[in-house]
C-alpha cells in the first residue's frame, strides 16, 4: 500500500515545480510515495517538463483553469496513499519533513489535520502557516489592526495566533493550504475541497469541515518548508485582493452566516485593503501630489496677502477658484512631464516643470481676463514655489531618505558553492545585463576552502561563518548553486540568516534559471544583439540631440570662454573644467553630454555616442570594463531625457562635492 499521495496543482510555476520534485525525491526514501501533479492549463512548458524528466509523476493535465480546489479534487479522486499531502508547486521541502509528518500522525491519534513550520524566503515564518477561523471578533481585530499592534495578545491576535510559541506544536483552527498533511479516514469522511471557492478559502473551509466531522488540526512545529508565496497568483491576470476577499465572503457567507457584522466588517476590509494597496503602490505620486497642491494653493494666498497691501485683493466671484485652478493647472505639468512616479521624486524634473507651469499660466491670464488680478500676484507664487517645492524634496531625500532609491540599485550577491559550476552561475549573473548583480564572493562548505580562487572569484566564507558574511559585506542575496548543495544545508543558511532581510534563490540544474520570491529571472534568454534600446529610437535620438545642441550652445556662449581662458592661465584641472571644456565635441555631434564612457558601438551592440558623463560616473563604478559596460546597457535600454537630466544633476552635485572633499 502507498505510504503517501502528494498532490500538486501547478499554474506556470515551471521552474519552482522542479526544485519541489528534486526535494520531494530525497525526502522519500524511506516512504512508498505517489507524487500526483495536476497542471492547470500551464503554458510555460510545465506539461512538457514533467514527461521528459519527471517520468515517475502521474500526471494529470487539465486543458483549463480549474482553480485550486477542485484541480486538487482531481488528485484526490486518484490518490491511495494511507496519508495525503497538498503542497503548492512553489515550495521546498526537507529531507525529513515527510518522514516526520507520518511520525507525528501515528503517534497523535485524534490528528485528522496538520501543517507544518511554513518559512518565507527571508527565514521568517510564515503567518498563514497557523490561524484562527475568521469570527466577528477575529475579523474585526484584524481589519482594524489591532492584531499587528498586539501581536502578544490573546484577546486581539486570534487570527494569526502570534501570541503562540512558532516552535511549539499545539491545536489551531486552520493551517495555509500550501501544506496541508491529513489521513486517509479524514477524506473519505468530509470529502475534498468545495469548488466554489476558486482560490484562497478552501483551505478554510477545509478545516474547519474537518473539525466538524470531529477530527482535530495541528500546527507541528518540528520540520518545515520554504514557500515562495504567491508565484502562480503572479503569472495571472486575476485580481489577487478582490479574490481572497470574495473567497472570504463565501467562506463567512458559508459557515458564519447569521453573523451581519462579520459581513459588515468584511465588507469596510474589502474597500480598505484596496485603499491601503493603492496607496502603498502610489505613495510617491499621491503624497508629493498633496503636498505640492498645499504648496501652490498656500503660496498664491501669500501672494494675495502682497497684493492686499497694496490696497487691492482677489474680488469673492472668483474665490476659491483663484486658489484651486492654478494648482490643478500645475498638478496637471507635473503629472504629464513625469515628476510623480511609482518608486521615486525628482528634483530637477520639478524645477523645469515650474517654469513650463509658470509661462502657461502667465498666458492663461490673458485669454480670461476676469481673473487677470496683477502680473506680481503670479511672479510671487512661482518665486515661493520655485524654492518651496524642490525644498521639501531635497529634505526628504537627504534628511528622511525617502525617494532615493531607484532601479539601478545593484544587488551585493553570494554564490552558495566552491565548484566549477558555482563559479560559473556567478559568472552569468556578473554578465546578466538585464539585472546589475554585484557578485561579492563565493561561499563554499568548510572553513579550509576560504581564500580559494575559482576562475576569478573568492571564496570569502563558509556555510558555517554565513552570518559573518552577509553582515561584513551588507548581503542582499544568497543564491544557492543547486548541484553541490543538499536541501538540509539549504535550510541552515536560511536558518541562520533569519532576520536579516535577505533574498534567498536556488539555480536551476543547468544555472538557466534562478528561482526566488519575486520572480525567475532567466539568465540567458534574450541574446543582447535582438534586443531593442532607447538610444537609438524615434524621438528619443532626436529629443537628446536637440537636448545637446541647446544646452552646449548655451554653454559655449556664456560659460565656455571664460573657463578657457581662465585654463590657459594656470586654472587647475578638475572634473568640471574638463565637462565644461568638452562642450564643443557635443555640440559638434562628436559626443553627447551623457552616455556611454567611451566607444559608441561594444559587442555590435550601438549605446550611444560617447558622454562627458554618465551612469559610470554618477555610481561610482571602480572603473572594471565589464562594470561600466553593463551601465552603459543599463542607460542605453531607459535612456529618456529626464533621464538624461537627472544625471546631469547628480553629475554636477557630484562634482562640487569632490571638490568641497579635496
Amino acid at each position: 500500500m502507498v505510504d503517501l499521495s502528494l498532490i500538486i496543482v501547478n499554474y506556470n510555476v515551471k521552474e519552482f515545480l522542479q526544485k519541489l520534485l528534486d526535494s520531494i525525491k530525497e525526502a522519500s526514501n524511506n516512504l512508498n510515495t505517489e507524487v500526483i501533479v495536476v497542471d492547470n492549463a500551464s503554458t510555460d512548458g510545465s506539461v512538457e517538463v514533467l514527461r521528459e524528466r519527471y517520468s515517475w509523476v502521474k500526471l494529470i493535465d487539465s486543458k483549463v483553469n480549474l482553480g485550486f480546489g477542485a484541480a486538487n479534487n482531481l488528485g484526490l479522486e486518484i490518490s491511495t496513499g494511507k496519508y495525503i499531502l497538498l503542497i503548492n508547486p512553489d515550495t521546498i521541502v526537507k529531507e525529513d519533513t515527510l518522514d516526520k509528518m507520518v511520525e507525528f500522525f501515528k503517534n497523535t491519534p485524534d490528528a485528522g489535520m496538520a501543517g507544518c513550520k511554513v518559512l518565507n524566503p527571508d527565514g521568517s515564518l510564515q503567518l498563514p502557516c497557523r490561524r484562527g477561523f475568521p469570527g466577528p471578533w477575529t475579523s474585526f481585530t484584524k481589519i482594524t489592526g489591532l492584531s499587528t499592534l498586539f501581536p502578544k495578545s490573546k484577546l486581539f491576535a486570534r487570527y494569526n495566533l502570534t501570541f503562540l510559541d512558532e516552535n511549539e506544536t499545539y491545536e489551531v483552527d486552520a493551517i495555509s493550504g500550501a501544506f496541508m498533511f491529513f489521513n486517509r479516514e479524514v477524506y473519505e469522511t468530509i470529502g475534498g475541497f468545495d469548488p466554489e471557492f476558486f482560490m484562497y478559502g478552501e483551505d478554510l473551509d477545509l478545516c474547519y469541515r474537518t473539525q466538524k466531522a470531529g477530527f482535530k488540526v495541528y500546527y507541528y512545529h518540528d520540520t518545515q518548508i520554504i514557500h515562495y508565496q504567491g508565484e502562480s497568483t503572479k503569472r495571472s491576470n486575476m485580481n489577487s485582493t478582490r479574490v481572497f476577499y470574495d473567497a472570504m465572503h463565501k467562506f463567512v457567507k458559508k459557515h458564519f452566516s447569521s453573523y451581519l457584522l462579520v459581513e459588515v466588517i468584511l465588507q469596510m476590509a474589502i474597500f480598505l485593503r484596496k485603499l491601503l494597496a493603492f496607496v502603498s503602490i502610489y505613495r510617491f505620486i499621491i503624497f508629493p501630489a498633496i503636498i505640492d497642491f498645499v504648496f501652490v494653493t498656500v503660496a498664491i494666498i501669500e501672494a494675495e496677502t502682497y497684493l492686499l497691501q497694496t490696497g487691492a485683493g482677489f474680488p469673492d466671484y472668483a474665490k476659491p477658484w483663484v486658489y484651486l485652478v492654478p494648482a490643478i493647472i500645475q498638478l496637471t505639468f507635473f503629472a504629464v512631464s513625469g515628476v510623480y512616479r511609482k518608486n521615486s521624486f525628482s528634483v530637477l524634473k520639478n524645477i523645469l516643470t515650474l517654469f513650463a507651469g509658470f509661462v502657461f499660466i502667465s498666458a492663461f491670464t490673458y485669454f480670461f481676463k476676469q481673473y487677470a488680478f496683477s502680473r506680481a500676484v503670479v511672479l510671487i507664487t512661482f518665486a515661493i514655489l520655485l524654492v518651496a517645492l524642490p525644498l521639501w524634496r531635497i529634505i526628504a531625500k537627504l534628511v528622511f531618505r525617502i525617494g532615493v532609491e531607484d532601479g539601478l540599485k545593484k544587488t551585493r550577491t553570494i554564490v552558495i558553492g566552491s565548484s566549477k559550476e558555482a563559479s560559473n552561475l556567478a559568472e552569468k549573473l556578473q554578465s546578466n545585463y538585464l539585472n546589475i548583480h554585484n557578485v561579492i564572493g563565493l561561499v563554499g562548505f568548510g572553513v579550509e576552502e576560504i581564500g580559494k580562487e575559482i576562475d576569478g572569484f573568492e571564496v570569502i566564507g563558509s556555510t558555517e561563518n554565513i552570518l559573518r558574511v552577509v553582515e561584513s559585506n551588507k548581503i542582499d542575496k544568497v543564491i544557492f548553486a543547486s548541484d553541490q548543495i543538499s536541501f538540509d544545508q539549504m535550510f541552515s543558511v536560511v536558518s541562520k540568516c533569519q532576520g536579516y532581510n535577505i533574498e534567498f534563490l536556488v539555480a536551476g540544474n543547468e544555472h538557466d534559471f534562478i528561482v526566488g520570491k519575486t520572480a525567475i529571472n532567466m539568465l540567458d534568454d534574450i541574446p543582447l544583439v535582438h534586443l531593442s534600446y532607447n538610444i537609438s529610437a524615434f524621438p528619443q535620438a532626436e529629443i537628446k540631440r536637440t537636448a545637446d545642441i541647446i544646452i552646449s550652445g548655451i554653454t559655449l556662449l556664456f560659460v565656455f570662454p571664460f573657463i578657457y581662458l581662465l585654463s590657459k592661465i594656470g586654472l587647475k584641472k578638475s572634473r568640471l573644467v574638463s565637462f565644461i571644456l568638452g562642450m564643443p565635441k557635443v555640440f559638434s555631434g562628436k559626443k553627447s553630454i551623457v552616455g556611454p564612457i567611451n566607444k559608441a558601438v561594444q559587442d555590435e551592440l550601438y549605446l550611444g555616442k560617447p558622454g562627458l558623463t554618465g551612469l559610470w560616473f554618477t555610481e561610482g563604478v571602480p572603473g572594471t570594463k565589464k562594470d561600466t559596460y553593463k551601465l552603459d546597457v543599463y542607460y542605453a535600454r531607459n535612456q529618456n531625457l529626464w533621464f538624461d537630466f537627472e544625471i546631469l544633476g547628480k553629475t554636477i552635485s557630484k562634482m562640487f562635492l569632490d571638490r568641497e572633499k579635496k
